[in-house]
C-alpha cells in the first residue's frame, strides 16, 4: 500500500491517500478535513481519483472536505460507521456550530460495522469500531501492510478527548485495549493529528493506558 498524508487546516487533521502500488489511478481518502483545496490539488497533480472516501468519525475536522470531493468526483462513495452518520447533517453534533459556522453535508452512501472489510483501490482494510471520542469512531486496519488508522482514538503518547457530545472516557480506552492492544506490535499507527508511532510504543509509554 502506498501512503500520503496531507495535514489540513487549522486543526492540523491528518488526511491520508491510499492506492496500491504505483502505477495506479485509484485511491482511497481518509478524512478530507479542513482546507480541501490542497488536497484537490494533490489529487489532481498526480491524476488520480477517489473511488471511495472514508470518514472515521462525523466531528468537522475530519468531514468538511466532503462536498469538494463529492463535486470534484461525484462517482466517489462516502462511507462512515453507522452510528456517526447523522452527524453530517447536523452542525451541532459534528461541532461547526462552535466554529461560527453550520456545515451540513448528503448522508453517507455506505454505512460501515465493526468488522467489515473494505476492499476498493488495491487496498484491504478492516473496519475496527473504537467508540469514544465518538461514538462511531473507527479505526482502518491493514494486517498485510502492517498498518492501522486510528482516527481520534489514539496519538502519539495520547488519547483523543472525550468531552465533546457522545464521548466517553471510559469507553475510548475500552475500545483501546479491546480493538487496537490485540494487533501486532509492530504495527505502524497513522493518527488522526500528529506523528505516526507503534502499537508497541504507545502500550509502553502512552501515559493514559498504562
Amino acid at each position: 500500500m502506498k501512503i500520503d498524508c496531507l495535514t489540513l487546516g487549522e486543526y492540523q487533521t491528518n488526511c491520508y491517500i491510499l492506492r496500491g502500488e504505483e502505477p495506479a489511478s485509484d485511491c482511497l481518502v481518509v478524512d478530507p478535513g479542513l482546507g480541501a483545496e490542497e488536497l484537490l490539488v494533490f489529487l489532481a497533480e498526480r491524476r488520480i481519483k477517489p473511488v471511495a472516501v472514508i470518514l472515521t468519525h462525523g466531528h468537522i475536522d475530519h468531514i468538511a472536505g466532503v462536498k469538494a470531493l463529492r463535486e470534484a468526483y461525484p462517482d466517489a462513495k462516502v462511507l462512515m460507521h453507522a452510528l456517526d452518520g447523522e452527524m453530517l447533517a447536523k452542525p451541532v453534533a459534528n461541532l461547526s456550530s462552535l466554529m461560527g459556522c453550520a456545515f451540513t453535508a448528503e448522508p453517507a452512501d455506505i454505512l460501515l460495522k465493526d468488522g467489515q472489510w473494505i476492499e476498493q483501490a488495491g487496498v484491504k482494510l478492516l473496519v475496527l469500531h473504537t467508540p469514544g471520542h465518538s461514538p462511531g469512531g473507527i479505526c482502518l486496519y491493514s494486517s498485510e501492510d502492517g498498518v492501522v488508522f486510528t482516527d481520534d482514538a489514539l496519538f502519539a503518547e495520547s488519547i483523543g478527548r472525550t468531552d465533546f457530545p457522545g464521548g466517553s472516557m471510559a469507553r475510548l480506552l475500552g475500545s483501546i485495549r479491546e480493538k487496537l492492544w490485540p494487533l501486532p506490535g509492530e504495527t505502524v499507527v497513522y493518527p488522526g493529528h500528529g506523528p505516526s508511532t507503534t502499537i508497541a510504543g504507545e502500550k509502553a509509554s502512552n501515559p493514559f493506558l498504562r
